[in-house]
């Protein structure tokens, strides 16, 4: 039976803390709906009770940051695969925040930035589902792939930059905002 909170409450933040990988939900009018997974387990960050927020390295495409510009509704979701089985659903709105934003400082402190990294997705909170997820299959993690990390880490910054500048709509012609700086991941 799925329970609904409208915050997240320690459990939930604890049950996030562990999962190695979560799952991005955006859509937005007349659009395809956006499914993305996502690894890097120190990528999310729980800022407070009532928001969240993720780290977004560069891809194949932009098609959550078009979403969110366009609609702003987004869910994450999270799924045990061991013993302790439970998906967790946070239901909310979100926004981008780019390097060149003013609020990027502040908020890119709450994380170990990886190379790469072009936005930081903000979401506040509506509400919290839990349910059972008896029917998701245990399986044991590996380790995380480093093939994104080592493709930013070897990119010419000048030429990454300039490619996702030329990156202004998604794939059903919505407008985004291109990141204006290569992020090393290393410190300043």
């Amino acid at each position: 039976m799925a329970e609904f909170t409208d915050t997240l409450t320690e459990k939930h933040i604890a049950f996030i803390e562990k999962q190695p990988v979560y799952f991005i939900a955006t859509a937005a009018a007349d659009a395809r709906i956006n499914l993305s997974p996502k690894g890097y387990a120190d990528s999310f960050r729980v800022l407070s009770a009532t928001q969240v927020a993720y780290l977004d390295l560069a891809g194949s495409g932009n098609e959550t940051h078009a979403h969110l510009a366009a609609d702003g509704r987004i869910t994450i979701m999270f799924c045990a695969f061991d013993r302790s089985a439970l998906i967790l659903r946070i239901y909310g709105r979100g926004r981008p925040v780019l390097p060149q934003d003013a609020e990027w400082d502040a908020l890119a402190a709450n994380f170990t930035l990886i190379p790469g990294t072009r936005q930081i997705f903000v979401i506040d909170v509506d509400s919290v589902q839990t349910s059972c997820g008896w029917g998701v299959p245990m399986m044991d993690l590996q380790h995380e792939r480093d093939t994104l990390q080592r493709y930013h880490r070897q990119s010419d910054p000048e030429l990454w930059v300039e490619k996702l500048q030329g990156r202004t709509k998604s794939i059903d012609g919505l407008s985004t905002r291109p990141t204006d700086r290569f992020i090393t991941g290393e410190p300043a």
